[in-house]
């Protein structure tokens, strides 16, 4: 088996992104801001949350930070600091050595993220042979263990099986097993419970973040699911628009939201201790019925408290050290003001 990782120094970031920036450009056509300067840090061990709708630009904001967007047609800028490195101006080879040695994914849809023409113990093993000083047989077996750690049956059978013939949660265990394998500093979770019936869920969650704690390593978890960062996250910043919203400890943000998007989700979700006769309150509008933040507060076309003094540029982030949010009427305590 790899050897443990040494921990990092608890004062400096495993991560650093500044001024992360992402276009989407075609000819003929304005450049589409999809990740608008977003900044944000993972901390040694932390477990970082990046929620937010459909189009907020989670997603892109972390095949960014993994150089896994296109190299035609998209300008990325900005800054992914990696223990002294940016990730954003390292060469592909480079970036190619650290992928699955130092970080990691784990995919939304494992059906589309595994080789379908490659048996799933011959995917985990190929990580540990690309980046390992490992045999053959070492690798086989210590595949074979990584998928029994996360809770496949029956691991020597399943080794040799292709992705068609498991079940979607143990696809998303062999995802996380490949995942694994090197041990990896930082490991990047986008949505990998989405497709997953409610039970299968909250397997993979414990299993994630037992894995981690075990291995000390730190993780982004992207999800549009507020019971997975309650769960699951020790800071959790919110995106609107390609933009943070607001940020905070996970306990800070979901006793005190201040932000009206924010608030809104949380307000548009059930509660266990709410009143059965409480409705629900859905935030009006969709992610499209927004404006540029270089004109105005993007969220405000669908906030109830918008007012004419949301509509000025480049709105910052305000607040305190550990709880900051960008917002011109933020709620004062509870996510149904």
């Amino acid at each position: 088996m790899a050897e443990a990782r040494t921990p990092e120094p608890a004062s400096e970031p495993v991560l650093a992104v500044r001024d992360l920036r992402v276009h989407f450009v075609r000819r003929g056509q304005p450049p589409v801001r999809a990740v608008d300067g977003v900044d944000f840090e993972v901390g040694a061990g932390e477990v970082v949350g990046i929620v937010g709708e459909s189009g907020s630009g989670k997603s892109v904001t972390s095949m960014a930070i993994m150089g896994l967007l296109p190299r035609r047609g998209v300008q990325v800028t900005g800054a992914a600091d990696y223990r002294g490195q940016n990730l954003l101006q390292l060469s592909p080879d480079r970036l190619a050595r650290l992928r699955g040695n130092d970080l990691a994914m784990v995919f939304q849809d494992p059906m589309s993220s595994l080789n379908p023409v490659m048996t799933v113990g011959a995917q985990v093993a190929e990580v540990l042979l690309a980046h390992e000083k490992i045999s053959k047989r070492a690798a086989r077996e210590e595949s074979i263990d990584l998928l029994r750690r996360c809770g496949i049956p029956d691991p020597e059978r399943r080794f040799g099986e292709y992705p068609h013939q498991l079940s979607g949660g143990m696809r998303q265990r062999a995802l996380i097993a490949t995942a694994l394998a090197c041990k990896p500093r930082l490991l990047i979770c986008d949505e990998p419970t989405t497709a997953l019936d409610v039970t299968i869920q909250a397997q993979i969650l414990e299993l994630l973040a037992e894995l981690v704690r075990g291995s000390g390593a730190s993780m982004i978890m992207i999800t549009h699911d507020l019971g997975v960062v309650a769960g699951l996250c020790d800071r959790v910043n919110v995106m609107y628009a390609g933009r943070i919203v607001e940020t905070a400890p996970r306990r800070e943000l979901f006793a005190h939201p201040r932000h009206r998007y924010t608030a809104g989700l949380l307000s548009s979700i059930p509660r266990l201790d709410a009143v059965r006769s409480e409705r629900l309150v859905p935030i009006p509008g969709t992610p499209r019925d927004t404006i540029g933040w270089d004109a105005a507060c993007a969220f405000a076309p669908r906030c109830r408290h918008a007012t004419d003094a949301c509509v000025r540029p480049e709105l910052e982030l305000s607040g305190e050290a550990e709880h900051r949010w960008r917002c011109v009427h933020p709620a004062e305590s509870e996510a149904t003001q």
